[in-house]
């Protein structure tokens, strides 16, 4: 059964539609939803957990119809939203346990599922300090704790990496692969930073102006292309000019050089290179796509993040 499934959705706002006859089936697992700020991500969150009526269309979470059962869905399903909402005067340990009591848990087993969670997110030793003293990361990962707390089915997380710096981000991130992978507690991840969701889903929903443009697994995005990374310790332009000049297709890309494979000779014009120079190679792999190449072949955006239009519902 799909986590997700939705048919012809639809929700007009007076000046602005949010979604547009939105068909479109999600599987079990990690699931990126990705689109520009304003692409209705948000607004389908809102309408998934039957806190919005839409305007049209139907809806199904885990089985269950939005219109008829939306006490039921947020029984099983965990939201962890993009804005700040907590309290700054009380502590992650009383908000979270509070949390689990609002989801039905008696004072004994919402104390130690709070204890538990707090302990998966990393804030176990912070726990009973006030939140008004945390951190942007400490902050995200207390409502990352209120959405696990009652052991949901699936969690919804909009945009948990926003506000964070490299290092939370790629915490945050392995966080949330462990919910997948560890916990067995399907995910919606929401974000406009492609590369990000490319690192932890198993599958990838885009919506653009609240339309479908591509439902597919990751594997299908990040398909192999007919070029070779390089990578050498030292001496990548050399390397470079030298297959340039015995008429190889060839462009740096970071530390790398990203090599066009016209035949089996380029292997051995690389590998001849190599040998030739005294250079010594790192790595030498067929090169695969990246989900925001995928993307901006259609809607061509400044690579990585995908810019929408300010203001207006997301």
């Amino acid at each position: 059964m799909p986590i997700i499934a939705t048919q012809g959705l639809t929700m007009r706002f007076p000046r602005v539609t949010a979604l547009d006859d939105l068909t479109v089936t999600v599987p079990e697992g990690v699931v990126g939803l990705v689109g520009a700020n304003g692409a209705g991500k948000s607004t389908l969150i809102k309408i998934l957990l039957g806190l919005l009526p839409p305007t049209s269309g139907r809806a199904e979470v885990l089985g269950l119809d939005i219109a008829r059962e939306g006490m039921r869905i947020r029984e099983r399903v965990g939201f962890m939203p993009e804005y700040e909402c907590l309290p700054p005067d009380m502590s992650a340990t009383e908000f979270v346990v509070h949390m689990a009591r609002m989801c039905g848990l008696p004072p004994s087993a919402a104390r130690e599922r709070a204890a538990d969670t707090l302990r998966h997110v990393g804030l176990y030793e912070e726990r009973y300090r006030p939140i008004g003293g945390y951190s942007t990361g400490m902050r995200q990962r207390v409502k990352l704790a209120q959405a696990l707390v009652h052991d949901p089915s699936l969690v919804f997380l909009d945009e948990p990496t926003n506000g964070l710096d490299p290092a939370g981000r790629d915490e945050m991130l392995a966080l949330i692969r462990r919910i997948g992978a560890d916990f067995g507690i399907s995910v919606l991840v929401t974000s406009h930073l492609l590369g990000e969701l490319e690192r932890v889903c198993d599958h990838i929903v885009v919506v653009d102006g609240g339309r479908l443009l591509r439902s597919q697994a990751v594997d299908a995005y990040t398909t192999a292309s007919g070029a070779l990374t390089v990578e050498v310790e030292e001496g990548r332009d050399v390397l470079g000019r030298h297959l340039h000049d015995r008429g190889v297709q060839v462009h740096p890309e970071g530390r790398h050089l990203v090599v066009q494979v016209a035949g089996e000779d380029t292997y051995d014009l690389i590998r001849d290179g190599v040998a030739d120079l005294e250079l010594r190679l790192v790595r030498l792999e067929q090169r695969r796509h990246r989900i925001e190449e995928v993307f901006t072949e259609q809607q061509a955006p400044p690579p990585g993040v995908l810019p929408g239009p300010p203001g207006g519902p997301r």
